[in-house]
């Protein structure tokens, strides 16, 4: 930047005095107008205007003149500038700097015309790049057996981009989301009729339903999220299979399968990726049900996760291999759907894991890690059974693993139907010595009516539920409790009790137990190997004859006395489970087949 020369020719201005003063006032007005000049010095005419008024140094820059003056300073603010700085410097004959700072300004900012043209023109070519591929109306764009290249491409897309946005304009915003939620009722309306059908106590318990229904409205919303951020790939990344899994561990597959399809059919129509999403996630929650993805054991867990990656991959390959027709081409980026995003969902999904016992606290359920847990001998209940009551105990055990065998067999929840068997006896710790399994010769019913004995039978079934939720067991664990034995009755005491009197026989109802009746096949399953485990007791030399009319008979008491109406255990699946008791007491007792004696 030069200064010029009028301001070092201060000396002339006698008025300034010594040699020294007059430096100081020669330094003092060039860091005046080094400031000005950085923040810079512009000079507006109308030649630098275009038609609208705005300023064409920078083409680009939207400001109006005042606007984009305001940035810099002109010799008007320049002066004013410095004016007031003089007036407040100090200085004894600062006024006599004033003509010599105005005189010395030149701007730094200048109009460019040429400069401004070319990067106009260079503007308007890149505007012009939006339009490339631009079709009149009426015009052939391609006809069948021409070769497509790449300005044909370019039309083509630009006829789509051009419709898409035509019938985007003649929407109306009440009628699209009129069309969502028709065809989202129709979606819920499908699957209220299915819980209802197949489900009926979702809707016994509102805690059971919203829990269902929660799933469906938080995807619902995640989807749509997605799908506002505008990158159409980002739904892959969604986990949609931790529903599946998670409902399944909590219900059953059946119900897992369905609300998995309802959210993605819902997710379907609210994203642009179209059928090649809503079939990969189809197949994958499919999967993620026939997978037995369990949280009782961490590794197959991890294993079943692997076969979700597994599915994704080879669908989104298959896919890839369709639309593209080569392999060549499926290995292009642009192509398919990254493999981090599939990456991405399959951690996520990892998520169930830690989810299912934060769900099972908030919506009070019982996952099989809660079960697992209750399986431990050393828990406070059952090393207490053990120790006041151990025949009990040994009871309990023999009838878990026969119960826990026919669940099995019949692929109803084995480790459920296992817990619930440790723990129904629990009320007997109350008065062991009631029960025969725990007596030791001396018999207390000796000296007590049949009226109070079987009182005394069924307490175990009041007391064992008041222990179980002093000691916070599951409600489903204390269903088994409660009705292990039904609405049976005290059958020993019953009987001695009317024996050659008839007139007793009014006192039925003080021999039945309380109940419920079992409502599940698990709690059918118990109530029956519960029976034919103590009745096995009274064995003195069992064949395999009597093992088999001891389980034959015991079940057909049960069936003959209705205990097996609302537990929606089929006789076939009963036939099995018999055919398990059988084998199973047959080893416990060490039956031999009868070989038949060989002839001389």
């Amino acid at each position: 930047m030069l200064l010029n020369n009028k301001l070092s020719t201060l000396d002339s201005l006698e008025q300034i005095g010594a040699e020294e003063n007059r430096n100081l006032y020669d330094s003092f007005g060039r860091a005046i107008l080094e400031h000005i000049y950085d923040n810079g010095l512009i000079e507006l005419d109308t030649t630098h205007l275009n038609k609208d008024g705005n300023f064409k140094v920078r083409v680009t820059h939207k400001n109006t003149v005042e606007q984009f003056a305001s940035s810099f300073m002109n010799s008007r603010t320049a002066t004013a500038f410095i004016i007031d700085t003089l007036y407040s410097s100090g200085l004894e004959n600062a006024k006599y700097l004033t003509n010599p700072l105005q005189e010395s300004l030149t701007p730094n900012i200048v109009y460019d015309k040429t400069t401004t043209l070319k990067n106009y023109e260079q503007q308007k070519g890149e505007s012009i790049g939006n339009y490339r591929g631009m079709v009149k109306k009426g015009q052939y764009i391609v006809r069948k057996g021409d070769i497509i290249t790449n300005d044909i491409y370019q039309q083509l897309n630009s006829l789509k981009t051009e419709h898409t946005e035509s019938i985007a304009k003649d929407k109306n915003f009440y009628w699209v989301w009129g069309g969502y939620f028709l065809l989202t009722a129709l979606i819920m309306s499908v699957f209220i009729g299915f819980l209802r059908l197949n489900e009926h106590y979702i809707f016994a318990d509102f805690r059971q339903l919203f829990f269902v229904l929660f799933w469906i409205g938080l995807y619902s919303y995640i989807v749509y999220l997605a799908v506002s951020t505008g990158i159409n790939n980002l739904l892959y990344a969604i986990p949609f299979c931790i529903v599946p899994v998670v409902i399944k561990n909590f219900h059953n597959a059946r119900l897992a399968l369905y609300t998995h399809i309802v959210i993605i059919l819902i997710a379907s129509f609210l994203s642009p990726l179209g059928y090649e999403f809503t079939f990969v996630q189809i197949l994958a929650g499919i999967v993620a049900v026939l997978a037995n993805v369990r949280t009782r054991y961490i590794n197959t867990f991890f294993i079943s996760i692997l076969y979700i990656l597994l599915v994704y991959s080879l669908a989104f390959f298959g896919l890839s291999l369709i639309k593209e027709g080569s392999l060549l081409n499926f290995t292009n980026a642009n192509h398919g759907v990254p493999q981090a995003l599939l990456l991405v969902n399959v951690f996520l999904t990892l998520l169930s894991y830690p989810l299912i016992p934060l769900l099972e606290k908030l919506f009070s359920f019982t996952s099989e890690i809660t079960l697992l847990e209750l399986s431990d001998m050393d828990r406070p209940l059952l090393r207490d059974l053990s120790m006041k009551a151990p025949g009990t105990m040994q009871h309990s055990l023999q009838v878990a693993n026969l119960a826990e065998a026919a669940a099995k067999a019949i692929e109803a929840d084995s480790l459920l139907v296992k817990v619930a068997a440790l723990y129904h006896d629990i009320g007997k710790m109350k008065n062991p010595s009631n029960y025969i399994e725990n007596q030791n010769g001396i018999n207390p019913h000796d000296d007590m009516s049949e009226l109070d004995s079987a009182k005394a039978i069924i307490a175990h079934i009041t007391e064992g539920e008041k222990m179980a939720k002093k000691a916070g067991l599951p409600n489903i664990v204390i269903n088994f409790i409660k009705s292990h034995h039904g609405t049976t009755r005290v059958e020993y005491f019953y009987r001695k009790h009317i024996e050659g009197k008839p007139e007793n026989e009014k006192d039925e109802k003080h021999f039945i137990y309380p109940g419920p009746k079992p409502q599940t096949k698990e709690e059918a399953i118990l109530m029956v190997a519960d029976s034919i485990e103590a009745a096995s007791k009274s064995l003195k030399a069992p064949t395999e004859q009597i093992i088999n009319d001891l389980v034959e008979n015991i079940t057909a008491g049960k069936i003959a006395q209705g205990q097996f109406a609302d537990s929606k255990l089929s006789f076939s699946e009963l036939e099995t489970c018999k055919s398990v008791f059988k084998k199973l007491l047959k080893s416990i007792y060490h039956v031999r087949i009868e070989y038949p004696e060989e002839k001389n």
